[in-house]
């Protein structure tokens, strides 16, 4: 491959995306006398546009998804073989690639029981909010159904998980919303300072204090779940401080709250454990799961929840209420599955775990240096090839950077030839985030380049 193509070629495509393609997160007016960009070939980390021009992706994809990486044969074979003898039949029946995924995911997550397929992580979600809501019904009356979710935590794009959105941004202009959604604060330590009441030492226990105190304002008996992202996504790769997450923990067993974590983003290795969650010794009652289950190639999420979740479901079988009576058309094609347990293979085969430990600490130390040559970077923090730079106008304030600012550091980055994301229409003057979530077979070079293309975009932008 040598990722070269000639306008001939592919100046029909180009037309025809800017005649009839409705791009995702994206204003269309430049594109009246600007081509959209095609990307049209991908291998390991590098991704080629319609022009030849190759690019190192540290974004996996633009939205932390291909976590193996591009052009991996096995996958795209096993996928092929497997449309040929049954490409599809509903989630009412089972399949072989089904069955044979969930064991294989089960094996994982210990705690855990039974997997239900769906076709993408908003919907995955949706339905962890539908059981806790039916359970709600079958259990309290109706009276537990309130659910509560984070400040700057960010779930799905249905009117449902944008009820449970913490990026107000991103919910702006789609009210009015579902009710019995309640918002509990975030668990930024940076920025501590801008909450009432936080301490300096043990910020953590309180950050999660504060739960339990919105849960005693909307009253126990009316709160029967919460949804959270382990490390937050795009609300600026919050890593939860020490103490949060046993508290959280705490907290939810004092009140029979179920846990539901939103693994949409660290799921599958991207934080070096098979699932964020897996590094802060908690047990959650549901998970949900979507971008790195196939790498991208092929659709598939996953609610993944205890046994103890999936009996109450089955109590009593002369009730025809008494199921869960949802499906996903999407979630009973074959080639999700058959794509995962290609994708959980190769992540086995080839360490990759370790590899993006490994690799997570090296790019975590290099955007350190870069903190250390530019006052711009007023923090840098992440888990894994999960991994941000908050940038500040100063740092004794830590006014945010304006975010025409952030986003020509990604354009610079862009015209070298490296694609990194940032916080995006997603939190009020403060989308000043760098984001990076490079594949999990990155090596040093791969980083060095990532960290060095970031380097002079900084330079050139902020001196």
């Amino acid at each position: 491959m040598d990722g070269t193509f000639s306008e001939n070629d592919i100046s029909g495509v180009v037309e025809a995306d800017r005649a009839h393609i409705w791009h995702h997160l994206s204003q269309h007016k430049p594109y009246e006398t600007t081509d959209p960009r095609i990307i049209v070939e991908g291998r390991g980390m590098r991704v080629w546009d319609q022009k030849g021009k190759e690019h190192l992706d540290a974004v996996s994809g633009g939205v932390w998804t291909v976590n193996v990486g591009y052009g991996r044969e096995r996958i795209a074979n096993a996928v092929r073989d497997q449309l040929i003898k049954l490409n599809y039949f509903a989630g009412s029946a089972g399949s072989i690639p089904g069955s044979m995924f969930a064991e294989k995911l089960i094996e994982k997550m210990p705690g855990l029981s039974r997997v239900y397929y769906c076709n993408s992580g908003s919907e995955a979600n949706e339905k962890g909010f539908k059981m806790v809501r039916q359970i709600a019904h079958k259990r309290y009356g109706g009276k537990k159904h309130k659910i509560l979710y984070r400040d700057r935590d960010y779930h799905g794009t249905t009117i449902g998980c944008l009820s449970a959105g913490g990026q107000d941004e991103r919910n702006a202009q789609y009210g009015p919303f579902t009710p019995g959604f309640v918002r509990v604060p975030h668990c930024l330590e940076y920025r501590s300072f801008e909450q009432d009441g936080a301490p300096v030492e043990n910020y953590g226990v309180w950050a999660a204090d504060q739960i339990e105190k919105v849960i005693l304002a909307e009253g126990p008996d009316t709160v029967g779940g919460l949804c959270l992202e382990p490390v937050t996504a795009g609300g600026g790769v919050i890593v939860p401080p020490d103490g949060y997450w046993p508290r959280v923990q705490e907290i939810c067993r004092k009140y029979d709250i179920l846990l539901h974590i939103d693994e949409v983003v660290c799921g599958v290795g991207r934080t070096g454990e098979w699932f964020g969650y897996q590094h802060y010794g908690i047990q959650p009652d549901m998970v949900t799961m979507a971008k790195g289950v196939a790498s991208g190639y092929a659709a598939i999420a996953c609610l993944v929840t205890t046994e103890e979740v999936f009996n109450l479901f089955k109590d009593d079988h002369t009730d025809p209420m008494n199921y869960f009576r949802d499906i996903s058309t999407f979630g009973g094609c074959t080639a999700g599955p058959t794509a995962g347990l290609e994708n959980m293979a190769i992540i086995e085969d080839e360490n990759l775990l370790y590899n993006t430990t490994r690799m997570g600490a090296y790019m975590l130390d290099q955007l350190a240096a870069l903190a250390d040559r530019h006052s711009v970077i007023g923090q840098v923090r992440g888990k894994g090839l999960f991994l941000g730079a908050e940038l500040v106008a100063d740092h004794d304030s830590r006014a945010p950077v304006p975010e025409a600012r952030v986003q020509r550091v990604v354009g610079d980055c862009m015209a070298q030839g490296v694609i990194i994301g940032a916080t995006n229409r997603s939190l009020p003057g403060k989308n000043n985030t760098l984001c990076f979530s490079p594949a999990l077979i990155a090596t040093r070079d791969d980083i060095d380049q990532i960290v060095a293309a970031v380097d002079g975009a900084l330079s050139r932008e902020f001196g």
